[in-house]
């Protein structure tokens, strides 16, 4: 079962290796937390999808990614390993807090990438032991990472940005995903073929068209099913761009394994 939202239990989660969903598609789910993200990868090419930007991530890349951000990742080789991180703000220093919530996602320096290396081999080695001083000293790591990337900002290497075109088709859909959007009619805003642009979309984001119109559609809808028992079903179908509400409540249950009324009754 896919989720646009997801968080674990905990307020520090890691885990060291393949997405073994990911290995099985190629692609993740268009997603986002309510946690921020260090994904460092290891082995392998990726193309991280964050907000409206594609980012083409090679092997000692590290990507911050701050809370309620959506992104998704691809691989060109589905054999990859990499170090991700959930958590907390309290793992983040106050004094670069505000550096990193800035929109650079992607830091590539292989000058300091063993130290990043080093310090990640203690995270892990921690949030395994787990005993009374874990959660302290994972603090005292994390902070340590952080610390070290803000410091060598200056010498990060420019990194080469996704296809411009398909940048601003996703930030156009982002901005107008409950009008009624095709993908002919997006193809013509570009000056592209359906065909092309289809092609196009689905190589730079590893989804295809509807499936990432659908999953905005569908997280719009989920704040919208929490906060308020006001609207029925078509209404909010309607106010997040579905023509057809049992289609919206079809794809909402596939999505979320419960129904939209079920997720209103217990908002």
């Amino acid at each position: 079962m896919n989720h646009i939202k997801f968080d674990p239990a905990e307020y520090f989660y890691f885990h060291h290796g393949m997405d073994k969903k990911v290995a099985e598609t190629g692609a993740s789910w268009p997603h986002y937390h309510s946690l921020y993200e260090i994904y460092f990868l290891e082995e392998g090419n990726c193309t991280y999808f964050i907000d409206n930007k594609v980012y083409n991530v090679q092997s000692g890349d590290i990507v911050i990614i701050p809370d309620g951000i959506i992104h998704h990742t691809k691989y060109d080789n589905i054999k990859h390993s990499r170090i991700l991180i959930n958590c907390n703000r309290e793992y983040i220093p106050d004094s670069v807090y505000s550096s990193i919530s800035t929109g650079n996602y992607l830091y590539r320096n292989p000058f300091v990438a063993d130290e990043i290396r080093k310090i990640l081999d203690k995270i892990e080695l921690e949030y395994n032991l787990k005993d009374s001083f874990t959660d302290e000293i994972i603090s005292c790591h994390t902070h340590s990472l952080f610390y070290l990337l803000m410091r060598n900002t200056e010498s990060c290497i420019d990194i080469d940005d996704g296809n411009k075109v398909i940048e601003q088709a996703v930030a156009y859909i982002r901005e107008n995903f409950s009008s009624d959007i095709t993908l002919s009619s997006l193809a013509k805003r570009f000056s592209l073929s359906p065909e092309h642009f289809s092609r196009l979309f689905k190589k730079e984001t590893g989804l295809g068209f509807s499936k990432y119109l659908n999953s905005l559609r569908l997280q719009y809808a989920e704040q919208i099913l929490r906060s308020s028992e006001g609207q029925s079903i078509t209404q909010v179908a309607e106010i997040c761009g579905f023509e057809d509400s049992n289609y919206f409540s079809k794809k909402f249950k596939e999505v979320y394994g419960i129904s939209p009324k079920k997720l209103q009754k217990k908002g």
